[in-house]
């Protein structure tokens, strides 16, 4: 069994352990790795490690391992990383899985400032990048302090303002609860349009010198060569697309770019070490190569990869379409759910007040049951009392007295006991009309009692009907809406797939140039929101650069597009002079 190292290998993602042959090569062990994490877009990545030296080195595909300058301990540890970057994120990364290791790539340069980013637009890529891990904002899951142990924003930015985790926080979730719908391959996607856009990104540098002896920089990236003065790496001074670049030679520290206007002189630097040579060539001929192919015809796989890719992004738009459907027709069925809840609660509490109102009239009624009693009987109390004074008067009239005094006081007692009768008669007769009123109120009381009592049994009958109903309205919407919808995807033929995706991206196309508008104008206001909060002693070098490009109106393009103007020659005649 022949010897074997052992490797671990660092992704973006995770750490993986490799046993391999020793007369493995570097294209052996990336080829592994490329199919251990399903990648197939290979020629944008490499395998990086830190040499015997210190110095930062590229695998070297077609040289054994055991031939190249990797450490002596074992396991060793290389790390696979984006060595060669696109022009244009959206167009050229195709996978899924691609994109997603730039992301990760992108992010980390970013949070390390590795890749420099103004503070507003840090804000904004974290909301991106927090909704490419957690999805649509949720008020009720994501809680105040949910991103306190999640890292989004570069220290710099950190340090550079007077604000709490907790501010900072609302600043993020303030742009994440507008990307509501957003899928994650889209909020990446969204992510690297926007770092694309910043001076550092996908840039190589180096330190250089010219032949006066001037400390520069050189930066390799995407679309040529870029020379910086030493104290700004954000706008280059000069540059030289890769179509301006025949070859590249170098000896000892000595770089030399021969133009392919041969009436150009040759383009000359020196490096301080002449292991930053092989680096450079390295990168050079990888962008060149790259520069080229994007400006020939896609091969085959790369076809393949593409119309695969349109096929995957119309399934996720047709799923997306069908999930919006859904939680459409959830949220129309929990407002219905919500309105029925509170009709039943009003049902409820209207049942309350007619049994409270019930109770009362019962307790009325009995009271003037009993008070209509009472007064029967007094009636016929005073009814009998009557009878007696009547029959004390007959009494007194067949007894009279032959004498006067007695007659004078048998008429005193008759008219005494007539008074007494008429008063006894008055009070039987109020005591009469006032039954007769007790007896109407009965009757009232008896009425509302028997309202009220029908009221209840009407207002528990409705709300059982009406909270019944909800169940299988919204069950049937669902499933009718979910056939409806199958139905029409089994009846779409391949021409109209293709017509409504290219609707489709134009409708994309559109919305990005209006969503690119409203992001500039929603960065200017969060800008001007911060600067009140700003501690100026805390700026950088990078941020007073970054500061006094925007005052004048300059931006990575228009440096790029001004720098190239005039001749190879006049360029070269530049650099010679800085």
């Amino acid at each position: 069994m022949p010897r074997t190292l052992e490797v671990r290998v660092s992704t973006m993602d995770a750490d993986l352990e490799f046993p391999v042959e020793t007369k493995a090569t570097g294209q052996d062990l990336f080829d592994m790795v490329a199919r251990t994490v399903g990648l197939r877009e290979v020629w944008y990545f490499g395998l990086r490690y830190v040499d015997e030296k210190g110095f930062v080195s590229w695998l070297r595909p077609e040289k054994k391992l055991v031939e190249q300058s990797l450490p002596k301990e074992q396991p060793n540890i290389l790390f696979f990383r984006a060595k060669f970057y696109p022009e244009d994120v959206s167009d050229e990364l195709v996978q899924s899985v691609t994109q997603h290791l730039f992301f990760l790539q992108v992010k980390q340069q970013i949070l390390d400032e590795e890749i420099y980013c103004s503070p507003e637009a840090s804000v904004l890529l974290a909301s991106y990048a927090v909704q490419a891990k957690y999805g649509d904002y949720d008020e009720k899951l994501h809680l105040p302090g949910f991103l306190s142990h999640e890292q989004l924003l570069p220290p710099r930015v950190l340090h550079q303002y007077q604000m709490t985790a907790e501010m900072w926080e609302e600043k993020i979730v303030s742009w994440y609860k507008e990307h509501l719908n957003m899928l994650r391959d889209e909020a990446i996607m969204e992510y690297l349009k926007i770092a694309q856009d910043l001076e550092m990104y996908g840039v190589n540098y180096f330190e250089i010198k010219n032949k006066k002896g001037t400390d520069l920089r050189l930066g390799v990236d995407a679309q040529g060569l870029n020379v910086y003065e030493w104290d700004d790496r954000l706008s280059p001074k000069i540059s030289f697309p890769w179509s301006e670049i025949r070859n590249i030679l170098f000896q000892d520290k000595k770089v030399t770019i021969k133009p392919i206007d041969k009436k150009s002189p040759d383009f000359l630097f020196f490096v301080p070490n002449n292991k930053i040579n092989k680096l450079i060539l390295q990168l050079f001929h990888g962008n060149y190569d790259l520069y080229m192919r994007r400006r020939r015809r896609d091969s085959m796989e790369v076809q393949q990869m593409k119309a695969q890719a349109r096929e995957e992004k119309s399934r996720c738009l047709a799923e997306r379409e069908l999930l919006l459907k859904e939680r459409r027709a959830r949220l129309e069925a929990e407002r219905e759910k919500g309105e029925l809840m509170k009709r039943l609660q009003q049902y409820q509490e209207e049942a309350k007040g007619a049994n409270q109102a019930l109770s009362q009239s019962e307790q009325r009624a009995a009271m003037l049951e009993e008070k209509v009693k009472v007064a029967e009987e007094e009636a016929q109390l005073l009814a009998r009392k009557s009878r007696e004074a009547d029959e004390e008067i007959r009494r007194a009239r067949e007894s009279a007295v032959k004498s006067e005094e007695e007659k004078l006081v048998m008429e005193k007692r008759v008219f005494l006991a007539e008074e007494k009768a008429r008063s006894i008669t008055q009070t039987s007769e109020d005591r009469a009309r006032e039954a007769q009123r007790l007896q109407q109120e009965l009757e009232e009381a008896r009425k509302a009692e028997q309202y009220a009592k029908e009221k209840l049994v009407q207002l528990t009958s409705t709300g059982v009907q009406n909270i019944g109903i909800l169940p299988q309205s919204t069950v049937s919407s669902n499933e009718n809406s979910n056939s409806h919808t199958k139905l029409e995807q089994s009846s779409n033929s391949q021409d109209d797939e293709v017509e409504a995706l290219s609707q489709e991206l134009e409708k994309e196309r559109k919305q990005y140039r209006q969503k690119s508008q409203y992001l500039a104008e929603q960065l200017t206001m969060l800008k001007s929101q911060m600067e009140v909060l700003k501690v100026e002693d805390h700026m950088t070098h990078d941020d007073i650069l970054h500061e006094k490009h925007l005052k004048n109106g300059q931006t990575k393009y228009s440096t790029l597009k001004k720098i190239k103007s005039g001749s190879t020659e006049a360029r070269i005649s530049f650099f010679e002079q800085l």
